[in-house]
């Protein structure tokens, strides 16, 4: 029988980067009872998003954070700043990556690679507290 199972999760980072959240959609999965299905995250936000990306070197998650900062940097001038100077930069880094992932769901477990991990990918220095909405559809 077809069962779904939905959740928002806060997060607060305490920086701007790459947050791992894996362990959090694992629990998420496990709780629900679901073992065959499809998981769907989405950030509900404009200024923040979220990635699959290795999770056991953490140099690679730095080279990505300075890659957003090289392509959308504070200081381009940008006529956006209602939020202060990271806000613009925030949003195009947030339209360059996804907002909303699927993750297939198998013997009750997200299906990621041997590397893969989820993030949250934070854009803003002083961030807010984030919701990132759940939703499981399975058997």
């Amino acid at each position: 029988m077809l069962r779904q199972s939905s959740a928002i999760l806060p997060i607060r980072a305490s920086r701007a980067g790459l947050i791992e959240i894996t362990d959090s959609m694992r629990e998420f999965v496990a709780n629900s009872g679901i073992q065959e299905g499809l998981l769907t995250i989405f950030c509900r936000h404009t200024s923040a998003s979220l990635m699959f990306q290795e999770n056991a070197a953490p140099a690679a998650r730095r080279d990505i954070e300075r890659f957003f900062e090289r392509i959308a940097p504070e200081d381009a001038g940008y006529e956006h700043d209602d939020e202060g100077p990271d806000d613009m930069p925030a949003h195009l880094r947030s339209a360059l990556t996804a907002t909303e992932l699927s993750i297939p769901v198998q013997d009750g477990r997200p299906v990621l690679g041997t590397w893969q991990g989820i993030f949250l990918f934070e854009h803003r220095r002083n961030p807010p507290e984030r919701e990132i909405a759940l939703h499981l559809v399975g058997e």
